[in-house]
């Protein structure tokens, strides 16, 4: 028997060793059955339902059956190169085709690694999960926070750029109400094979000085931020978490004015997901583009930083999260910032929810980039960073 013809009983008999571990759903029997298939196309499809029931018991499953996919395909792989060797005399070639078509359903469970996950969930990272272009969906969280306080009023914006620093008070309130609107939507999906999504996000957040009657409620900043990522499906493992994403994207952020209270800056923007079971971590490191001599804000990334990082915990309806940014420079170049924000349940019956946010350091906005103060702000979400899980 060629080692064609040979290899449905070799992956048989690794599919029945790992089954365990993949799927309950997944037996013996069910495997030998595919196996018994005369036709590569009726056998091939056996094989990716089973590969599709390993899979759909959640990110875990997901997990495990990508895991076990690599490993069953290698030792495929490998026995099957051993036996073309022994019966051609000839040396290994990595190059040979003569399975690619015996390893759809490996295929499949590899392409669904992490589906279901909460990064998945935003991100429609898996196989299965891509549910097509030009769907709005949301990015960061939308809330209104009727009180939102500071600790330190700056009522005279300053730059490094002399024309950008403002010589009159302004005569702000301490206490203002903030709102945050967001969404995103997929431009391409599966840019390379089945990998690689382009996503257009827009996330706008304002600062409304409502209970400042003396000023005419202005608001006294907006913020407005459109954006360009590449995202790419990933699959491997650190300490405990999986590696889901990486992205590279263009971020411009503006307020949209004039004058000495004109900020703006350019990014190019890396993020790197992992998640594990209710946890998230995302990492953003990111490039300014320059703009040069007509800057705004010449020393930004001496305040607002050169990178953050988010770490979100879902606990039934409660989301946490925490985001930590920071210049990564040292001495009187060394300043960052700390959020805190805390998504609880107000009534099961409402599918709003409460929100908690707590603000330390530089940059709460982009007029405030080098204005350390502390805010507090509460009100209500109606989208958290995930949809609520069960305990």
């Amino acid at each position: 028997m060629s080692p064609r013809r040979s290899l449905p009983a070799s992956l048989l008999l690794l599919l029945s060793a790992a089954a365990p571990c993949v799927a309950q759903t997944v037996d013996a029997t069910s495997l030998e059955r595919c196996a018994a298939i005369e036709i590569d196309a009726a056998r091939l499809a056996c094989y990716d339902t089973l590969a599709r029931r390993a899979s759909s018991g959640g990110p875990q499953q997901a997990d495990l059956a990508a895991q076990e996919a690599r490993r069953v395909l290698q030792a495929a792989e490998a026995e099957a190169e051993a036996a073309d060797v022994q019966a051609r005399g000839q040396a290994p070639r990595r190059g040979d085709d003569l399975f690619r078509h015996d390893d759809d359903a490996l295929d499949s469970a590899l392409a669904n690694v992490g589906r279901g996950s909460l990064l998945d969930s935003r991100w429609e990272l898996a196989r299965d999960s891509k549910l097509g272009i030009f769907n709005f969906r949301a990015y960061k969280p939308l809330y209104l926070l009727p009180a939102f306080w500071t600790s330190n009023i700056n009522d005279m914006p300053s730059s490094e750029n002399p024309d950008n620093t403002v010589t009159t008070p302004m005569g702000l309130d301490s206490i203002e109400t903030k709102f945050q609107l967001s969404f995103k939507t997929k431009a391409v999906e599966n840019l390379f094979g089945d990998n690689g999504d382009i996503w257009l996000g827009y996330t706008q957040s304002s600062r409304w000085q409502v209970y400042n009657g003396e000023e005419s409620r202005p608001f006294r900043e907006t913020n407005y931020e459109p954006e360009v990522l590449l995202v790419f499906r990933n699959g491997y493992g650190i300490a405990g978490w999986k590696g889901r994403m990486a992205a590279v994207g263009i971020n411009h952020q503006s307020n949209g004015r004039g004058g000495p209270l004109s900020r703006s800056w350019n990014r190019v923007m890396f993020n790197i997901g992992l998640d594990r079971e209710h946890w998230a971590l995302v990492l953003r490191p990111w490039i300014r583009v320059s703009d040069g001599n007509d800057d705004d804000n010449p020393d930004i990334e001496d305040y607002v930083g050169r990178g953050d990082a988010t770490l979100t915990h879902v606990r039934g309806r409660n989301e946490f999260s925490l985001m930590a940014r920071h210049s990564l420079r040292g001495g009187d170049r060394s300043h960052g910032a700390l959020q805190f924000d805390w998504g609880f349940p107000i009534h099961r019956s409402l599918p709003m929810r409460g929100r908690l946010q707590l603000f330390h350091g530089y940059g709460e906005s982009m007029i405030d980039y080098n204005h350390k103060a502390t805010y507090v702000g509460l009100g209500i979400s109606l989208q958290e960073w995930f949809e609520p899980r069960p305990e």
